[in-house]
C-alpha cells in the first residue's frame, strides 16, 4: 500500500524576492505554486496510489479568491476520476480562510474536524487516520493529547498540524513533543507547519514533507511531498518526491582575489556558471549572490550596489534568461588593509580613520549625523522605512553600530579612489 504525505501547500501564495528584475518570468512566478500542485495530483495519479494526506496550510491566509478555491477543486476532481480518496486537515492558515468554510468539495475528500479529533477508516486497507483540524488559527494547545488509541491491527496514522518541540523557526502552534506523539502507538504521523522537509523512524516514524514549492530565499534546494510505501502495519519505505517548477539558491562567492570591480563580476559569472552545471535538474534557478572575502576591490563595491547588480544580471542573462535569476546581491566583503595598516600612510585617509575610530563615542557627532540623516528619511515611502532596518535604527537614534560597521567601507572607497 502507497500514500502520498503533502502539507503546507500555500496555494496561489506570491514568490518573493523577484519583482526588482524586470525580466523575471511573471506567469512562472505568478502560478508557481498552483503548478506544484498539479505535478504532485499527476504524480499521484501515474503511481496509482491508494490515497493522498494533506497536513494542513492548503491555502495561505484570509483570502476570499474563490478561483483558488475552484483550481483545488478541479484537482480534487483529477483524484476523484482516478478513484483516489484525500485526507484534508485544516492548518493555521486555512483556519482563516473563507474557502475553507464556504467551497463544497467533491466526495472524495474527507476533511478533519476541528471541533473534536476524527477518525476516518478504509476498511479494504485495514488503515486508520486520527486527525483535528485547526479551528482558530493561533492554536497553541497540545492537540497530540486528544487523539485516541490505535486501532489493533491496522495501520494508524496521525495528522497534526504542528511546530513539533517548539520548532524556534516557525509559529508555535499545537507544540508537542516527539515522545508525546510516539506514546500514541500509531505507526506512522503525517505532521505539517515546518517547510523543511524531515524524517524520524523510532517506535514511530515522524515526518514533515515540507512545502511542494519554495516561496523566497529562506527556502532553498528542491521541494515536494513524501511517498509512504507500508506493508501490513510496517513502514517499508518513507521517500521524497520533488514537483517544484522554481528553485532558490544562495551562492557566496569569495572574491579575496579581486582587485577591481570587474574582477569581482568575472568570478561571480564563474560561480553562477558552475552553480548551473553542478545543478542535478533543469529548474529554473532564483538566486541570491553574497560577496566575501576581504579584498582590494571592497573600496571600489562600496556605494556602486547598483552598478553591480547591473552586472550580475549581466552576467545571470548570458548563461539563458529563463535558467537563472537574480533575487538579491549582498555585499559582505571587508577592506583588504587592515587598520593598522591604513593608520601606518601618515595621510588624509589615516587622519580620517582615527577620527572614525572616536566617532561612535561622539555624542555630539552622532547627534548631527542624526539630524543630518533624518532630512534623508523624511522624504522616504514609509514602505522603504520598514523595508530597510538601518533606517529604522538611524530614526531610533542608534547610529553606533552604523558608524562602526559603515567606516571600513567609506575609509577602503576614499583610500581606493586616490
Amino acid at each position: 500500500m502507497r500514500f502520498i504525505h503533502t502539507a503546507d501547500i500555500h496555494l496561489d501564495s506570491p514568490l518573493t524576492g523577484l519583482s526588482a528584475y524586470q525580466d523575471a518570468p511573471t506567469e512562472l512566478l505568478r502560478t508557481a505554486t498552483r503548478d506544484a500542485f498539479e505535478n504532485l495530483v499527476s504524480e499521484a495519479v501515474s503511481e496509482r496510489i491508494d490515497f493522498l494526506v494533506i497536513a494542513g496550510d492548503l491555502y495561505d491566509g484570509s483570502w476570499k479568491d474563490f478561483n483558488t478555491g475552484i483550481f483545488f477543486a478541479s484537482q480534487m476532481g483529477r483524484l476523484k476520476l482516478a478513484g483516489i480518496p484525500v485526507y484534508l486537515l485544516l492548518g493555521n492558515h486555512d483556519a482563516d480562510n473563507e474557502m475553507t468554510k464556504k467551497l463544497v468539495l467533491p466526495d472524495n475528500v474527507h476533511k478533519f474536524s476541528s471541533a473534536k479529533t476524527e477518525t476516518f477508516r478504509i476498511p479494504e486497507l485495514r488503515v486508520a487516520l486520527h486527525g483535528r483540524s485547526f479551528k482558530e488559527a493561533a492554536t497553541t494547545d497540545n492537540l497530540a493529547l486528544t487523539y485516541p488509541a490505535p486501532v489493533q491491527g491496522w495501520l494508524n496514522i496521525g495528522v497534526l498540524h504542528t511546530a513539533l518541540e517548539g520548532n524556534a523557526a516557525h509559529a508555535n502552534y499545537a507544540p508537542c513533543s516527539m515522545a508525546e506523539l510516539e506514546a500514541r502507538g500509531y505507526q506512522y504521523w503525517a505532521l505539517g507547519h515546518v517547510h523543511e522537509q524531515r524524517i524520524w523512524k523510532g517506535a514511530s516514524t515522524i515526518a514533515f514533507p515540507g512545502n511542494l514549492q519554495g516561496r523566497h530565499i529562506r527556502e532553498t534546494g528542491p521541494r515536494g511531498a513524501l511517498m509512504v510505501t507500508t506493508a501490513g502495519t510496517d513502514v517499508e519505505a518513507v521517500e521524497p518526491i520533488y514537483v517544484d517548477v522554481l528553485r532558490w539558491q544562495a551562492l557566496r562567492v569569495d572574491v579575496a582575489e579581486s582587485s577591481t570591480l570587474d574582477d569581482v563580476v568575472r568570478a561571480v559569472g564563474r560561480a553562477l556558471a558552475q552553480l548551473v552545471e553542478n545543478a542535478d535538474s533543469d529548474h529554473p534557478l532564483a538566486v541570491r549572490v553574497t560577496l566575501t572575502g576581504a579584498c582590494a576591490a571592497h573600496g571600489e563595491l562600496f556605494g556602486l550596489e547598483s552598478q553591480l547588480r547591473a552586472e550580475i544580471l549581466a552576467q545571470a542573462a548570458a548563461l539563458g534568461p529563463e535558467r537563472v535569476w537574480i533575487e538579491k546581491v549582498r555585499v559582505q566583503t571587508t577592506p583588504h588593509d587592515a587598520a593598522e595598516v591604513v593608520a601606518a600612510r601618515a595621510d588624509a585617509v589615516a587622519d580620517l580613520q582615527e577620527l572614525l575610530l572616536k566617532a561612535d563615542g561622539d555624542a555630539a557627532f552622532l547627534q548631527s549625523l542624526q539630524e543630518d540623516l533624518m532630512q534623508m528619511i523624511g522624504r522616504l515611502p514609509h514602505e522603504v522605512i520598514v523595508a530597510v532596518p538601518q533606517l529604522e535604527e538611524i530614526r531610533a537614534g542608534r547610529l553606533k553600530s552604523l558608524v562602526q560597521t559603515t567606516a571600513p567601507s567609506l575609509l577602503a572607497h576614499i583610500a581606493k579612489a586616490g
